[in-house]
């Protein structure tokens, strides 16, 4: 039974079992009342607009709009909204896009469910929740060269194949652009090769098959 001064708490995730086992766990704790939940970014605005909660649990890979966009979209709307990334993915570029869109918390699916309790405590309190682990990731992050919108477009088509031709005519760009651009990629990431390039930015989560 939630007390009646309870943390009202708007649970996002697109995975039905995952949802419901996370709202199952949280109705668990007496000092937290789940008031509303939603299958991804769009409905996790919508719904955010009508209970207007205490804190949001949101998680990042989601169809319509993804995490990081609903964050920014809601941040921009309710500055005082305090939402806590919950997700699989702990690749830096994730943690550090989660962040500067306005979340105060980032937690992995993985974590103790006493954890999940105390981050929504601490959130709600004012504070920031940011374990160590990420905390290091996100120190890495900030450290290294963030890639151009074009590094970006052009490190994508590398992922998927693409040979420096077939970029030269998506982008509408010289070959010797492309290589250019390329240089700037594996000087960024430090690497040697366009093969260390998919690796790292797959790991970090710069980019996605």
């Amino acid at each position: 039974m939630s007390q009646p001064n309870a943390i009202r708490v708007l649970v996002v995730d697109d995975h039905p079992v995952v949802r419901q086992g996370l709202i199952a766990m949280l109705e668990e704790a007496p000092d937290i009342l789940v008031v509303g939940q939603a299958g991804n970014g769009r409905e996790a605005i919508a719904v955010f607009r009508q209970v207007q909660p205490d804190v949001t649990l949101m998680d990042l890979r989601m169809p319509e709009i993804d995490g990081v966009a609903a964050i920014t979209i809601l941040c921009t709307e309710f500055p005082t909204a305090q939402i806590i990334v919950l997700t699989t993915y702990d690749g830096d570029e994730d943690i550090y896009r989660g962040l500067r869109a306005g979340a105060k918390g980032y937690l992995l699916k993985d974590a103790e469910p006493e954890e999940l309790l105390s981050a929504i405590r601490a959130v709600h309190k004012g504070h920031k929740h940011i374990p160590p682990h990420v905390g290091a990731k996100l120190l890495e992050r900030i450290a290294s060269s963030e890639l151009s919108e074009r590094e970006l477009e052009v490190l994508q088509l590398i992922t998927t194949g693409k040979s420096t031709q077939a970029i030269s005519k998506a982008l509408n760009i010289t070959e010797r652009t492309v290589n250019f651009h390329i240089n700037h990629i594996l000087s960024k990431l430090g690497v040697d090769d366009r093969t260390q390039a998919v690796v790292v930015a797959l790991r970090r989560g710069i980019v996605n098959l």
